[in-house]
């Protein structure tokens, strides 16, 4: 039987009201979530069972280590970047117990030659070239430069004391290392901030990363330590103690025959090294110190400045931590650990209901079009449904006003105002990313090997700082 403009029109309404529900309901649920974390936050602030301490970052650049500490940094089609990494960390950090491991493929010269470079005939830098072809995955390469680090101690008849890991683009700050240092000694797991730079050219989707990195380094993870909780590691700026790593290292190749304590296998190697330290016993700490200046102390580095790329690497992060993470690690038998694991899984989710909730906004256009041509609604919302549609309309002013707040103290005002002009392309590209890494993840089902969804880099916060010097110079 076909169907008149009436009932075509009563189906319309009907998929306008599911959806209705179904996004109304689990928008509430996400409200109520970040509430809970918001008002926790809060109240560890004003009871000051939180603060950011104030260091003198020139003393700390030029103090002494109490051990010697390894940075390792991966590297696979990383020209454009690698050598400004290399130069630029060299400068900030002169101590003579630092030694840098650079993993570079056999198959990858441009790099190579790019990290040569960077070291500039340095001692304290290692250049490690992998004897496999690239890319394999981010973690077979921190093995191999685990493996070379062990090499060396050996001998060198010294161990290391730390193991730093960083990427390829990033932007150490002076303080780090010898903040790093002291905190070590009485935990296993460090991270430090991470803090994404405005992109001169991007400023809507590389920058839309400063809100959240500023919201989840400022809060989330703010209150994960004060928790307890497990420490996730980010994957830069982040330190394990020497014995940990060699207990984990124990335990990968005891499970599953890996050559080094990052599994092969996983997208986010770093994120599941953290978790599994905390599960071990094993103390961590979410360091977020500022220096004389008010600047926070940590990682800075541009983010992806296109939306094919900001997709591919929020594809990966999905699949790892989402996908991956309830695989491999499960769920803890603590409460607040089940909370934060959630939090961290609820990727693919949030993108279903984001999706929804963009299909609903369009049915309710073509519904209000029809209504004004004289095509009357078929139903009107109940009391209930208006109720449920206002709480989650004060949930997304008040998300929204907390999201400015913590992106104007790290950036200002401007920066905070386009944090929420920016919401719509963020949810945008979390839809296109859980779609992606669904269908990763679904081939990895079928037998295929998880691949590096690996992030390009064009360019660093050191060269457009020196751009910009000489700009003004001139």
């Amino acid at each position: 039987m076909e169907l008149g403009p009436w009932s075509a029109l009563e189906w319309l309404a009907l998929m306008e009201y599911e959806l209705l529900l179904f996004a109304g309901v689990f928008f509430l649920l996400g409200v109520a979530d970040e509430l809970a974390m918001d008002g926790i936050w809060l109240w560890l602030r004003t009871t000051g069972r939180v603060r950011t301490h104030r260091i003198a970052r020139a003393q700390l650049r030029h103090g002494e280590l109490s051990g010697l500490v390894a940075v390792m940094i991966p590297a696979w089609q990383e020209d454009k970047v690698i050598s400004e990494t290399l130069a630029h960390a060299r400068r900030a950090w002169p101590h003579d117990n630092l030694l840098f491991y650079i993993g570079i493929y056999r198959n990858d010269p441009a790099s190579m030659q790019a990290a040569s470079r960077g070291a500039d005939d340095d001692s304290r830098v290692r250049l490690v070239v992998h004897d496999r072809d690239g890319p394999s995955t981010k973690a077979d390469c921190l093995n191999r430069l685990y493996r070379a680090m062990e090499q060396d101690e050996l001998r060198r008849g010294q161990a290391v004391r730390i193991i730093l890991l960083h990427d390829a683009e990033d932007m150490v700050d002076e303080a780090a290392l010898a903040l790093i240092d002291t905190a070590m000694d009485d935990c296993e797991f460090v991270q430090l901030p991470v803090l994404p730079l405005p992109h001169p050219t991007s400023p809507w989707i590389a920058s839309h990363y400063c809100e959240e990195f500023a919201e989840s380094h400022g809060k989330a993870m703010v209150v994960r330590d004060a928790l307890t909780a497990f420490i996730p590691a980010a994957g830069v700026g982040c330190a394990f103690n020497r014995e940990t790593l060699r207990t984990m290292a124990e335990i990968a190749r005891e499970e599953s025959g890996a050559r080094g304590p990052f599994c092969d296998s996983s997208l986010t190697e770093d994120y599941e090294l953290g978790l599994r330290i905390g599960a071990a016993g094993g103390r961590s700490r979410f360091l977020r110190v500022r220096g004389e200046d008010g600047t926070l102390v940590a990682t800075r580095s541009y983010f992806p400045t296109t939306l094919e790329r900001a997709v591919r690497q929020k594809a990966r992060w999905m699949h790892g931590i989402a996908f991956q993470g309830w695989d491999r690690l499960g769920w803890s038998g603590t409460l607040v650990e089940n909370w934060m694991r959630l939090r961290d899984r609820r990727g693919p989710m949030s993108a279903l209901v984001l999706l929804t909730g963009y299909m609903l906004f369009l049915i309710a256009l073509l519904l209000t079009a029809l209504d004004i041509a004289g095509y009357g609604r078929p139903w009107e919302p109940t009391p209930l449904l208006w109720a449920l549609l206002g709480i989650n309309m004060i949930g997304f002013i008040w998300r929204a006003g907390v999201r400015m707040a913590f992106t104007t103290r790290e950036y200002g005002a401007m920066e905070g105002l386009r944090a929420v002009l920016r919401i719509p392309l963020a949810n945008v590209i979390a839809i296109m990313a859980g779609r992606r890494a669904l269908l990763a993840y679904g081939r990895t089902l079928r037998g295929a090997d998880a691949q590096w969804d690996k992030t390009a880099h064009d360019d660093h916060p050191a060269m457009t700082q020196r751009s910009a010097v000489s700009e003004h110079a001139v």
